[in-house]
């Protein structure tokens, strides 16, 4: 800046800036509103009960502003401590609405009214003077529940210098309206000088509701149902022995334990009114045989060693027949009630038959004859010579079963079967171990699962599917047993007349008179089942690994060979046709 321009600033204003462009003022930005905190939505209240803006509460709130001055705003909450059920909440919110709409305007009916009949004006003074019309005093109005539990309290304030409310004044409402059990005597006691009691809901009194006492029930120290399940170790291989079918019991030892019903505890309305209870149901202790109830009634006890088992309806204890060795001359052939457990092998030639189920800790041998009520548990596997039967009414569990005829009417579960002739009408499982299927005839009603099934030496391998199994298996053992006799008959007829062969052909003619009405009865049952229920019994899946060639498939009449070796596949019967995946 020259000297010039100084003293020109000098004597102008004393350094007063020079209008450059850097010198500009910057232009007033618009003020921002202040950023608080978000606001937090509330839920709103479902006890609360809003009034719409021409409810006849808040003209009757307003004339008391009116005459009053300053009065607290009115609340109208069902539900203050959250003590009520919100059923109940929900039912009684629109029936208070209702209620109080109706009371409110015959309320203010009476105001308006009081209100016309107040004289206007000033009296003559010759004439007498009347007397002003007194206004209304405070009304207590009670709203009591459907289910008479609950009472709760609305003032509505006096008018034109009616009376106020007092403790007197509302003791006597609530002993006209019978309210007598449950009442809060500290609120009935402190409101006539509480500021806020016009206008405002409060729970007047509470009654008690009843209780139904509980059923008895039935507490079980061991397991209803024994869980079947065989566990696969990290080889692939099953452990037969750890299936654990039998449950023991000593004798006293504690099977269930009952618990008693309990009363019922009775209600009471805030009306006085008692409200019934009903007491529990008792039940009984599930005795079966061989089981005792305690001298007390309560527990179920053993009243022998052996295996506990439940029926469905009761407990029972089935003597368990232990045989340390093998089933040979030492013991001889076996019938028994109860359940056996075999910790050797049945050896050729011999028969073991129980009501309960069978464990064998060893082999069944060729020629030998097993039969189960229950499940039964072959530890080492099925060796048999064609001649081998093994019968079970539930499930049978074997490593290997190998020249047999198995019969299983629930499943069917094994590593292995080579030329063996099953009857399952459940599934038959062969996952485990090896997984494979060679050789004879497996007949299931619901499924076959097998990780192999047939070999690469084409053996003839039959799989049927649907159907009833068991019971054609019946019907070809006694065809079977049929046809013995009536070649022995033969043999018999030829012999020499004698008293011996009288009496042989006697019981002959006798066995075979049982076994064709044996026969019969199977056939009229086969016969008697509808196309319908032959068609779902035809619904069978086959689902394998590796199918080789040589494999034949049946459904019914139907039946699928395979010619080239098959993986991964499923076969099942689609619209009439058999259908692999």
């Amino acid at each position: 800046m020259s000297i010039k321009d100084k003293i020109a600033s000098i004597l102008s204003g004393f350094g007063a800036k020079p209008e450059t462009p850097e010198a500009e003022e910057p232009q007033a930005q618009p003020a921002q509103p202040a950023q608080g905190p978000p606001e937090v939505s509330v839920p709103e209240d479902p006890a609360l009960l809003k009034l719409p803006g021409e409810h006849p509460l808040l003209q009757l709130y307003s004339i008391r502003r009116k005459e009053g001055g300053r009065l607290p705003p009115y609340r109208l909450c069902l539900d203050e401590d959250g003590s009520i059920p919100e059923e109940v909440v929900r039912r009684e919110k629109n029936r208070l609405q209702a209620a109080l709409k109706n009371t409110c305007s015959a309320r203010l009916k009476q105001v308006k009214n009081m209100s016309k009949e107040k004289p206007a004006g000033k009296e003559k003074e010759d004439e007498k003077p009347k007397a002003e019309p007194q206004g209304l005093d405070a009304l207590p109005w009670f709203f009591i529940s459907t289910d008479k539990l609950y009472a709760w309290l609305l003032v509505f304030p006096p008018t034109e210098g009616g009376a106020e409310l007092s403790r007197e004044m509302l003791y006597r409402a609530m002993k006209s309206q019978n309210i007598t059990y449950g009442v809060d005597t500290r609120l009935a006691d402190r409101l006539s000088r509480d500021e806020s009691r016009y206008f405002n809901l409060f729970l007047l009194a509470k009654g008690k509701p009843a209780f139904d006492g509980k059923n008895g029930n039935i507490v079980d120290c061991v397991p209803r149902v024994i869980e079947r399940v065989l566990q696969v170790d990290e080889f692939d291989q099953v452990d037969y022995t750890a299936l654990n079918l039998f449950y023991n019991v000593k004798e006293g030892q504690e099977i269930c334990r009952l618990i008693r019903p309990t009363e019922g505890d009775p209600g009471r309305t805030v009306l006085g009114q008692e409200i019934p209870a009903k007491s529990g149901k008792p039940v009984p202790l599930p005795k079966g045989r061989n089981t005792e109830i305690s001298e007390d009634g309560d527990v179920l006890v053993a009243a022998m060693d052996g295996h506990v088992e439940f029926t469905g309806r009761s407990f029972q204890v089935k003597p368990v027949l232990d045989v340390p060795g093998n089933v040979d001359f030492s013991t001889g052939n076996i019938k028994f009630l109860g359940d056996i457990n075999i910790q050797g092998d049945v050896l050729s030639g011999f028969t073991v038959r129980a009501m309960g189920s069978i464990w064998v800790g060893g082999i069944v041998e060729a020629g030998s004859t097993v039969e189960a009520g229950g499940d039964l548990t072959v530890v080492k596997g099925i060796l048999g010579d064609g001649t081998t039967a093994v019968r079970a009414q539930r499930c049978i569990f074997s490593k290997y079963i190998e020249n047999s005829t198995i019969y299983a009417r629930e499943t069917l579960q094994t590593d292995a079967i080579i030329n063996g002739r099953i009857y399952c009408d459940g599934e038959v499982l062969v996952r485990s171990g090896r997984g494979s299927i060679m050789g004879g005839r497996i007949w299931a009603a619901k499924k076959v699962n097998a990780a192999s099934i047939g070999s690469r030496s084409e053996c003839r391998t039959s799989i049927v599917l649907g159907g009833q199994p068991c019971a054609n298996f019946e019907r070809e053992q006694v065809q079977r047993e049929l046809k013995a006799l009536e070649m022995e008959m033969e043999k018999t007829e030829c012999q020499l007349d004698s008293p011996a062969k009288t009496s042989i052909l006697s019981k002959l003619r006798m066995k075979m008179s049982v076994a064709e009405l044996k026969l019969k009865q199977l056939d009229d049952e086969l016969a008697d089942l509808d196309k319908e229920e032959l068609k779902e019994k035809e619904e069978g899946r086959l689902e394998c690994g590796v199918a080789h060639a040589g494999t034949e498939v049946s459904f019914g009449e139907e039946t699928l060979r395979l010619r080239q070796e098959s993986h991964q596949c499923v076969v099942k019967m689609v619209c009439g046709e058999i259908v692999m995946m």
